[in-house]
């Protein structure tokens, strides 16, 4: 069992907590890495409250860019509250780095080379009025009033992006679970989300947002009349990953487009981030197939952080080696051709006296 103490209260990786838990964990994971971990606050709910993240950085390297505006970055979000597993595996991965990244050679140089970026609840709102009490348990959507006219509140922040927002699977009902809202990023979580990635997003390589459940691996887009172009890539690696998780304990996850494995719907968070650029756009689906549906039990949420893990870090591991493979390579030319000339012009200088 994974447990530390947060301000006096035993905090148990696998079992479900309320949000100031939640919040006290990231606080003291702040000051248990002061060298690594820092706490950004990026937004406000509608309900004003704040949406953090974790930004991880090894900030005793300086790291190679892979462009000239800034680091690559590795985005992760839980979104959604109809499940509270889906959080813990974003905890359980921010854990996971910080326990290996000095002990495994492999972790520490993704680590020199990348920052991980992982914001545990997006909806902190919908999350937090989830655990009132079990009428609300299964809640799905933020908690922003309706249109005029309107009894019901929330939107569906995973069909509020601006990908194809509006066209297909998605309801205009105020009341309904998939409610898109008034417009496009008519939300403050989905504003908070599309400015900070969005003001550099040529800076971001993967942006994988966590979900429950059905044990799929997703890829853009949701849209079946749009294909991405790096989709043969996108299916390999997550074929591949998909093949890690089942490593693990067994756990089969299919994978593909939503229209192919699930149903088609747009304006999701994944579909944005890949319209956006970022080549490793991904959707985690967890546990189960359907027996506990989004009420799974504690029990299964350590075997289904741990099978998730292996296939997100394939994909990090995989995005990471590509980009950084030719990088090294050419920085590495570069100081040899800088070391050369250096050693030409010593060479000639001393010839000359």
């Amino acid at each position: 069992m994974c447990v530390f103490v947060c301000n006096r209260v035993e905090y148990d990786y696998y079992k479900y907590h309320p949000m100031p838990e939640i919040t006290n964990w990231m606080t003291q994971i702040a000051k248990d890495h002061p060298d690594v971990v820092t706490i950004v606050d990026y937004g406000q709910t509608y309900e004003k409250r704040t949406i953090s993240l974790l930004k991880v950085i090894y900030i005793f390297y300086l790291k190679p860019k892979k462009k000239l505006s800034g680091w690559t970055v590795v985005y992760m979000q839980g979104i959604s509250c109809m499940s509270s597993n889906i959080y813990k595996f974003s905890i359980v991965l921010s854990n996971q780095i910080l326990q290996t990244y000095k002990t495994d050679p492999k972790m520490e140089k993704m680590m020199m080379n990348m920052d991980f970026y992982v914001t545990p609840v997006l909806n902190v709102d919908g999350y937090m009025y989830s655990w009132q009490d079990n009428t609300t348990r299964l809640w799905r959507k933020n908690m922003s009033p309706g249109p005029s006219g309107c009894d019901c509140n929330g939107t569906d922040l995973n069909r509020n992006f601006n990908a194809n927002w509006g066209t297909i699977g998605v309801s205009f009902d105020c009341c309904s679970n998939t409610f898109c809202g008034s417009s496009p990023i008519s939300e403050t979580e989905a504003q908070a989300v599309t400015y900070f990635v969005g003001s550099r997003k040529e800076d971001f390589l993967c942006f994988l947002t966590i979900h429950s459940y059905s044990q799929l691996l997703l890829v853009p887009y949701g849209h079946p009349d749009f294909t991405t172009p790096n989709y043969n890539e996108l299916m390999e690696v997550g074929l591949a990953a998909a093949d890690e998780i089942k490593k693990v304990h067994g756990t089969h996850y299919t994978v593909g487009t939503p229209p192919d494995v699930l149903y088609a719907f747009s304006g999701s968070s994944s579909d944005w981030a890949r319209q956006q650029g970022i080549p490793f756009s991904y959707t985690f689906e967890l546990r189960d197939n359907g027996t506990f549906g989004f009420e799974l039990p504690e029990d299964q949420i350590k075997p289904s952080c741990e099978e998730a893990y292996e296939g997100a870090l394939y994909i990090i591991t995989y995005a990471h080696d590509k980009t950084f493979s030719g990088a090294m390579n050419t920085v590495a030319t570069a100081l040899w051709t800088m070391l050369l000339a250096l050693f030409r012009t010593f060479h000639l200088f001393h010839k000359l006296q």
